[in-house]
């Protein structure tokens, strides 16, 4: 794929946000067309408005743009406060989204795994958690829960029946990816991840989701930090040249030096 080249786009990149509120075990859900890992891959990739972001034009494995790696004793809630209101992110996702870079890093250096990359799949899924009716709370939970559309094989999206019984996503028929960094739930069995050590592994909270990314895209011994590793990475996470430019466009604004203030 190395020679495709995609004009940017001139206008925005628009998320089909779908916002329900379902009489389901979940109670009231937020429902996006979200883009998920393993789902078809789709020309027009999803995305929240609001912030001007276009997708980058760029060829498949161009390197993107890198911040410095945090240092290991990284004060993360001041870090986050800074980067947050330089950037005009949400603090409480970016603070997850450095807790795992360096959690990351510990366990697999050589992938080289940046909290930009992270944050560009979290603006690209469910714009950092915020989708619709959705916020992050204190705790860390997307609220009200963040479910995408029912993989049922219409137009745009691949069939899978239900693997979990409904269990993550409230659908017993089925599959719907779930949570600000959208996870099917075969994908989040094998990388769900405890990121805020509680003893649990939920796809809604902001720091289980963004170490299970980090586990995602490290996998198979990645370098995320070269063109080709970050976008091998990029295209496992969703399989579209388009969606992996939408990101490539979000991580080059958030690698950017901080402005002086």
């Amino acid at each position: 794929m190395g020679g495709v080249r995609t004009r940017r786009r001139t206008a925005t990149v628009v998320l089909g946000v779908l916002v329900v509120v379902m009489g389901l075990t979940l109670g009231a859900i937020v429902v996006i067309g979200g883009l998920v890992a393993s789902r078809l891959a789709d020309d027009h990739p999803s995305a929240p408005v609001g912030d001007g972001l276009v997708a980058a034009d760029v060829t498949p494995d161009t390197p993107v743009p890198q911040p410095p790696a945090l240092a290991p004793d990284t004060d993360l809630a001041a870090w986050s406060d800074g980067v947050a209101k330089a950037r005009d992110l949400p603090a409480r996702a970016v603070r997850a989204y450095g807790a795992a870079e360096l959690a990351q890093r510990k366990l697999t250096p050589g992938c080289r795994l940046s909290w930009a990359t992270l944050a560009g799949i979290g603006r690209v899924e469910s714009h950092h958690g915020t989708s619709g009716a959705a916020e992050i709370d204190a705790y860390g939970v997307a609220r009200p829960p963040i479910i995408g559309v029912a993989l049922d094989g219409s137009a745009g999206v691949r069939a899978i029946a239900d693997t979990d019984g409904g269990r993550l996503d409230g659908d017993p028929t089925q599959d719907r990816a779930v949570g600000p960094m959208q996870f099917l739930p075969t994908t989040w069995a094998k990388y769900g991840a405890d990121g805020n050590g509680d003893g649990a592994r939920d796809p809604q909270q902001i720091d289980d989701a963004a170490l299970a990314t980090a586990h995602y895209l490290c996998d198979d011994g990645r370098d995320t930090a070269s063109g080709p590793g970050w976008w091998q990475g990029v295209l496992t996470y969703n399989n579209s040249v388009p969606y992996g430019q939408l990101v490539w466009a979000a991580v080059d604004r958030y690698s950017a030096p901080t402005p002086p203030r």
